[in-house]
């Protein structure tokens, strides 16, 4: 679930100090313990312990929705996928039910991968292109003009939800904010990318910066029981708003299934155009 907005929140804290915690730029790993081996998808569990024992954190990033955590000599990359949280704490404190994997550090804290889907994995990489090499633009990177936007749309064929969920095209995006997007720029998820004129893609562009920007200054979004402290679901104007009025139009925000995901919107205000 944690999407751009989500992950930002959480390497902001990291970086910065946040969420009840410190920051953890500056700390020495002095050891790693895996409770669920999948976790670790590259290298080879010895290999990863062997290779990140003694490193110390340099810098710590945001990539699409991976978090990135630059090392003295490798690149630690972590991704959340649908369940998973990180927490900073004492390592005294007591272990938490789903915690996967933890970072002991030397001054006596501890970085906890907490995940309870077991979907989110981590990366010890040489070479960030490994992980991060095909990503898309960033959305909120202001070299992504509206008109380089638009040329993107146009290479394609494809239903503009599922496009924008594509991280290859655009790194960040979800479900949530390209359904809240979607609806500001009162463009049809079903409507074909290639299809967009120039005033069009401007709009979405600005939608999507717009809903991301939202999301990050109310640190997320809180929907279920994984991602801790959001507020922006205190301000969805579609997304899981089945049946609820329009905040626009007053009709009620459907719910269809678009590239295999659940998709919600307005019929009044997105009317689906073909052409």
């Amino acid at each position: 679930m944690p999407e751009l907005p989500e992950v930002q929140t959480i390497v902001s804290a990291l970086r910065d100090g946040g969420r009840g915690a410190p920051s953890i730029s500056g700390k020495q790993i002095v050891s790693t313990k895996i409770a669920w081996q999948k976790t670790v998808a590259h290298p080879d569990l010895i290999t990863f312990q062997e290779k990140i024992t003694g490193e110390e954190i340099r810098e710590i990033h945001r990539r699409g929705k991976f978090i990135w955590i630059k090392l003295r000599s490798a690149h630690l990359f972590i991704h959340l996928r649908m369940s998973g949280d990180l927490r900073v704490e004492p390592s005294t404190s007591p272990l938490q039910s789903h915690d996967r994997m933890w970072f002991e550090f030397s001054d006596g804290l501890r970085l906890v991968f907490n995940d309870a889907r077991k979907f989110g994995r981590v990366w010890l990489v040489d070479d960030p292109n490994q992980i991060i090499g095909n990503l898309g633009p960033e959305p909120l990177d202001e070299t992504l003009s509206p008109e380089q936007f638009h040329e993107r749309l146009l290479t394609y064929r494809r239903q503009i939800k599922p496009l924008l969920l594509d991280q290859r095209f655009l790194a960040g995006v979800g479900n949530i904010y390209s359904d809240e997007a979607l609806f500001l720029a009162q463009i049809h998820p079903r409507r074909l990318s290639h299809t967009l004129n120039q005033e069009e893609s401007t709009r979405l562009l600005s939608a999507i910066r717009q809903v991301l920007e939202e999301g990050i200054q109310k640190n997320g979004a809180s929907i279920d029981w994984v991602y801790r402290g959001g507020e922006f679901q205190n301000s969805f104007r579609v997304y899981q708003r089945t049946g609820e009025p329009c905040l626009n139009c007053g009709a009620p925000i459907e719910r269809i299934t678009v590239g295999q995901r659940g998709t919600h919107f307005c019929p009044k205000c997105q009317i689906f155009d073909c052409d």
